[in-house]
């Protein structure tokens, strides 16, 4: 019997992740995983996706690793089922698509561009992306099926980076002496609204919010789940 060699080229074993799905999608594989499809696999990647950022928020190292591979599994399982499509592409397609987007949008690494800070490499990233994707809008490429307050941060993002003006993001903006300041003036206009405005006005005051975290260079959708684990640990803290 060989031994195991300790020198495997990193990144090798994922051969073996590959070659394990190959077997489980192919005749007298498993059942299951054979009958599966981009569609009804779908909501398993948000799971583990969410599996993740609670591994990272928790600063568990171990679930962390567990969870990625999970993230992995469904990588590698899509990419299984459109190898199977005509016509399809394979997971080297996938792998070969990433290293060349990896190279170009790195020209200060792989080319002769220049940038010695982050903020130089995010706005070469944005350059390039913007060139690459031909976009004519600042609101193309935005998923809207993301959370609610990353949607609005992400959106407010683009606005800025655009130079379009601060009363685009929320009316109020325009007419207060801060993000702060339109929050304050959203809530009493939405406690004094017709009941018919109320979802209006609770949505302003929420995309006002957003604007004051992002002027505080806080990322909403992690203060707010911070704020929900905190109210969590006290619920189960008082024994509710």
């Amino acid at each position: 019997m060989n031994e195991p060699d300790d020198r495997r080229v990193p990144g090798s074993t994922l051969l073996d992740v590959v070659r394990v799905m190959d077997r489980l999608r192919s005749p007298g594989g498993c059942p299951w995983d054979a009958k599966q499809t981009h569609e009804s696999l779908a909501r398993y990647l948000l799971e583990e996706a969410y599996e993740t950022h609670d591994a990272i928020e928790d600063g568990d190292s171990d679930a962390l690793r567990e969870e990625l591979g999970d993230v992995l599994l469904q990588v590698v399982f899509h990419a299984r089922i459109a190898a199977e499509e005509d016509p399809g592409w394979t997971i080297d397609d996938l792998a070969q698509g990433l290293v060349d987007k990896l190279v170009r949008r790195h020209p200060h690494v792989f080319a002769s561009t220049s940038a010695s800070t982050p903020d130089e490499v995010e706005a070469n990233w944005d350059e390039i992306k913007k060139a690459e994707k031909g976009r004519t809008s600042v609101t193309e490429g935005v998923p809207l099926g993301q959370p609610a307050l990353s949607l609005a941060a992400k959106l407010q993002s683009r606005a800025a980076k655009s130079g379009l003006p601060a009363s685009m993001v929320v009316p109020a903006l325009s007419a207060a002496e801060s993000p702060a300041s339109a929050v304050c003036a959203a809530a009493v206009e939405a406690q004094e609204a017709d009941p018919d405005e109320a979802v209006r006005h609770v949505g302003d005051l929420l995309f006002a919010a957003v604007a004051l975290a992002r002027e505080l260079d806080v990322d909403p959708e992690a203060a707010l789940r911070a704020s929900a684990r905190r109210f969590r640990d006290q619920l189960v803290q008082e024994g509710h």
